[in-house]
């Protein structure tokens, strides 16, 4: 590997890929927030879409979603910042996104995720899909 990959400038591939992997998260987001929202639903009564932003941003119950959209805008910002993107950055946010749902650690967001998984076939879809992105290049 070249000594100064970590600066050079990302491929059309690398900023696809990264492009593809803020899809997958931002659905598998989209997938557990609705998963939690029927639940919050079920014990306190429907929610409009403006009271929803408001209890992902502020209630306790959906902050272990946090983790997933703060890595959505990092990506959001290494794509769309006003420095080039490099190949650091890449490997940062892929690393970043494989500790998430492999490695220990933050034990609310594990449990919580797990409990998903075993519960509903489109958040363990949607991860598979994520997953399969991950283990590109491995």
């Amino acid at each position: 590997m070249n000594t100064t990959a970590s600066t050079d400038l990302l491929t059309k591939v690398e900023i696809t890929r990264l492009g593809d992997l803020r899809i997958r998260l931002l659905h598998l987001h989209k997938v557990l927030l609705d998963m939690e929202r029927q639940d919050y639903e079920k014990a306190s009564g429907r929610v409009s879409t403006g009271d929803l932003l408001q209890l992902v941003i502020n209630h306790a119950g959906f902050a272990w979603l946090r983790i997933i959209s703060a890595l959505v805008v990092e990506i959001d910002e290494v794509l769309n910042g006003e420095e080039p993107a490099t190949v650091s950055d890449f490997e940062d946010l892929i690393s970043q996104a494989r500790l998430l749902f492999t490695a220990p650690g933050n034990e609310e967001f594990k449990t919580k995720y797990q409990t998903a998984l075993q519960r509903d076939p489109s958040v363990v879809m949607a991860h598979a899909s994520v997953m399969q992105l991950l283990r590109q290049d491995q």
